[in-house]
């Protein structure tokens, strides 16, 4: 009879597309692994993985094999989670996924008072962009991810927790005086500075600027909004950064300045974003909850 563990091991096998790093990642042994494998394409009279010394490929019945097993995964691990729905809140650790212009900014702000409020609730933190974070929450690799809104996100749910609006960062010497709000329309786009592509920050902030369609080059690709604050205290540009992070990436820099940015918003939505059939829904509107609750305090 095909096992668990069986479909397991194979999914783990695709994912690395390497026996000894699926084994590692399955907490077994190389050979452990390579005879589950082995009966299990026994039992199913087919092959799923061709293999030799230096690679793993799927095969076309093997992929479709693996999809089965995903679909059982999910399966399962709702069964998992079903078992859990009537003991205590956050019972169970929970995997959350963040892009990297809200991490480092919302993180310090929000946590603290999770762990006050849910002192045995064990949360794991994964930081990537937003593609892979939506692939991981499809896939059931982590429980949900935190990401900035419009983004495509077919399939998934989301609970929307923020609203926030952009602010253009120029050197003190080369800002309009005492000005408050600054229009797209004022800014030199030649001195604009943004994160490399691949950044929803960048669309996002483009998209406010009304600047899809117009031509941005720059000599700096930046993957850091720090590196760039650095390059604006440098008068090597300006750039724009979202309400959240002013106070880290601001504070204490007389160089710089902050102008909120003077056009419709709000320029982009935080949110959470799951499956539809995850049942870990109350869990998130609590941390929802919290998130909105200190974000209101601390960014006002």
């Amino acid at each position: 009879m095909i096992s668990i563990k069986q479909l397991h091991y194979a999914l783990a096998v695709e994912k690395t597309l390497h026996f000894k790093k699926a084994a590692e990642i399955c907490n077994v042994s190389q050979s452990a692994l390579s005879m589950a494998i082995n009966e299990l394409e026994k039992q199913l009279g087919l092959t799923i993985f061709e293999r030799n010394n230096k690679k793993v490929l799927v095969t076309n019945n093997g992929r479709l094999v693996l999809n089965k097993a995903k679909s059982v995964k999910f399966e399962l691990d709702g069964l998992l989670q079903v078992s859990q729905i009537n003991k205590q809140s956050f019972y169970n650790p929970m995997t959350i996924g963040v892009i990297p212009t809200i991490g480092p900014y919302l993180l310090p702000k929000v946590l603290p008072e999770v762990r006050k409020q849910h002192p045995s609730f064990k949360l794991k933190i994964i930081e990537e962009q937003s593609h892979i974070l939506i692939d991981m929450v499809r896939a059931g690799d982590i429980d949900t991810a935190i990401i900035a809104l419009p983004y495509p996100i077919e399939g998934l749910m989301s609970f929307e927790f923020w609203q926030e609006d952009f602010y253009w960062i120029c050197h003190k010497d080369e800002c309009p005086k005492k000005v408050q709000e600054i229009n797209s329309d004022d800014i030199e786009i030649e001195k604009l500075m943004l994160l490399k592509d691949g950044h929803c920050l960048k669309e996002h902030t483009l998209a406010a600027c009304r600047l899809q369609n117009k031509k941005q080059d720059s000599d700096y690709d930046s993957a850091s909004l720090h590196t760039l604050i650095q390059m604006v205290a440098g008068k090597l540009g300006t750039t724009f950064v979202p309400q959240m992070a002013l106070d880290q990436l601001t504070y204490n820099d007389s160089e710089i300045r902050a102008i909120h940015l003077n056009e419709p918003g709000p320029h982009r939505t935080i949110s959470f974003i799951f499956r539809p059939n995850y049942v870990r829904t109350t869990e998130l509107t609590l941390l929802k909850d919290i998130f909105t609750e200190q974000l209101t305090y601390k960014c006002a």
